[in-house]
This record gives structure tokens, C-alpha cells and sequence, in this order.
């Protein structure tokens, strides 16, 4: 029950009636059995600096912040924490005593998976399919983790070299960028040891359509990542499987920036399990 000690958290999009993050939080909010409230809310894009003083006003602890506000609510905060300012959006507020910094978990939320299921990235190579937002965040992840070397497949030469170049002033690491069917593809492809698709293609309800990954050329023993997580099993990561690659959708990414989303607001470890047992649920009423 939401009484005077409860403190307020939420989700700000527009639109915002699809999130699946207030019953994601809210089921690991009753886990924990903490004192807490987490509801959507609606903000029109001219309307977000009257929202961001207005949930300062009423004491939020912190929200999270997704389309199309990512970008546009940086200059409205105090400050921005590393991760955020380098991927170029914030998607987690937090409020202390009137101070709003910005967060970005989805890097957390990608590298959860990979501890828990042992990946080691150290040392890796890796390839990247995509260069659009979720992109930045996972080549932002493999650069924290040093990686030997990663290598961007993308259909627009231009875009991927930007975003290359800008990593590239980040860090030592060997950042390539290639064409979808080219010879450096293929040769990315065979070399591998963690393939990521940040891509839209295979999302519902196109689910025919899949990245042009020539599977033959793949080690089986490479990690096979997804970061889709409607439907569960993409083509994708389908012909993955079949190929004898060890795979991951995007449910526990997900669940995981949500999870350090309720960490920094609380100081207490969610149950990511839970939390991720609540995303699927609520996946599969909308399939229905």
C-alpha cells in the first residue's frame, strides 16, 4: 500500500502504456519487500523540463528514462555520470536531495548475462552487428572490458566509421568497421569469439528476416548474443543454436539495467531472476 513513507519512482517515455518496466519493478520491489512505488508516466516530449522539475518537486527518488527522452533530458540534470555522457543518453535518474545525475545501465545490463554465463572478454574478438544507439552502449561495454579487438558490421559504411572514430580516441583497443558480405565480414565472421546483433532485424513482427551471418563460417564455440527479446528465440539466434553456439536474448539485458536501475535507488541487490520471471510474463499476455 502506497502510504506517506512510500518513495516514488517511475518510467518516463512517450508513448509509455507498452514499458514493461513497471511490472518488471514492481514484482522485484515486492520481492525485496522495500517501501517503494514504481508507475509509468506519460511525458510529451515539449512537456519533459515542466516533468523533470516536477518529479524534483515531489521528492521522486528516481525514474527511468526511455524514447524519446534519452538524449533530450541530459541538460535538464545536475550531472552525468561517465558511462551516460560517453553513450550519449541517460536512461536512469537518480534524485538525491534535489540533485539529479543521470545513469546509463544498459552497459550493465549487457555484461550481466556474460558474467553469469562465464564469457570471458578479455582478451576477445568480437563483432558487433549494428551501429545505431544499443550499439554504443554494448562497443562501450567490450572497450571497458578489454577486448582485443572489435569489429562493426554495419549496411551504412559511413555511419559505422563515425562511430568508430569516435571510440577510437577511447581507447587502444582495434576498432574496424565493415560491410554487410564483404571479405573483412566474412573474415570477422570466422574469427569471433562473441558475435552481437544490435539490430532490429528479427524483431517481432518481422520475425522472417535475420542479419546476413553466414553460419558456416562461425566457430560453434562462439557466443551468440541478441539483444532482441521479442520473440524469445529470434532466426537469429535460432540457426545460432542449430549451428551449436551458445546463446542469449535480450531478457536478461533487460532485466538487467532495471536491476541497477533499482540498485542505485535503493542500495539494495534486486532479484534479476524475479525480475526477469515478471518481463516474461507480461510478454507473453501481449502475445496472447
Amino acid at each position: 500500500m502506497n502510504t506517506g513513507k512510500t518513495k516514488n519512482l517511475g518510467v518516463m517515455g512517450w508513448p509509455i502504456a507498452h514499458s514493461l518496466s513497471p511490472a518488471m519493478q514492481q514484482a522485484a520491489i515486492e520481492k525485496a519487500g522495500i517501501d517503494y512505488s514504481y508507475i509509468a508516466l506519460p511525458v510529451e516530449p515539449q512537456a519533459l523540463p515542466q516533468a523533470v522539475a516536477g518529479l524534483k518537486a515531489l521528492n521522486f527518488r528516481g525514474w527511468n528514462v526511455t524514447i524519446p527522452h534519452k538524449t533530450a533530458i541530459m541538460p535538464l540534470l545536475d550531472e552525468i555520470d561517465e558511462d551516460a555522457a560517453v553513450i550519449g543518453a541517460v536512461n536512469t535518474v537518480l534524485n538525491e536531495d534535489g540533485r539529479l545525475k543521470g545513469y546509463n545501465t544498459d552497459i550493465l545490463g549487457f555484461l550481466r548475462p556474460l558474467q553469469e554465463q562465464g564469457v570471458a572478454l578479455e582478451g576477445a574478438k568480437v563483432l558487433i552487428l549494428g551501429a545505431g544507439g544499443a550499439a554504443r552502449a554494448v562497443l562501450w561495454g567490450m572497450l571497458r572490458n578489454k577486448v582485443a579487438s572489435v569489429v562493426l558490421a554495419v549496411r551504412t559504411l559511413e555511419k559505422g566509421e563515425a562511430l568508430a572514430q569516435e571510440f577510437r580516441q577511447r581507447t587502444q583497443v582495434e576498432i574496424n568497421v565493415c560491410a554487410f558480405g564483404s571479405e573483412v565480414f566474412c573474415q570477422a565472421q570466422a574469427q569471433a569469439d562473441l558475435l552481437v546483433n544490435t539490430t532490429p532485424l528479427g524483431m517481432t513482427p518481422k520475425v522472417d528476416a535475420a542479419p546476413p551471418v553466414n553460419w558456416e563460417l562461425v566457430k560453434p564455440t562462439a557466443f551468440v548474443y541478441d539483444i532482441i527479446y521479442t520473440p524469445a528465440e529470434t532466426r537469429f539466434l535460432r540457426e545460432a543454436r542449430e549451428h551449436g553456439c551458445p546463446t542469449q536474448n535480450g531478457e536478461h539485458m533487460l532485466a538487467g539495467q532495471g536491476a541497477a536501475a533499482l540498485a542505485l535507488w535503493t542500495g539494495i541487490e534486486p532479484d534479476a531472476d524475479c525480475m526477469c520471471m515478471a518481463l516474461r510474463q507480461e510478454l507473453e499476455k501481449k502475445e496472447q
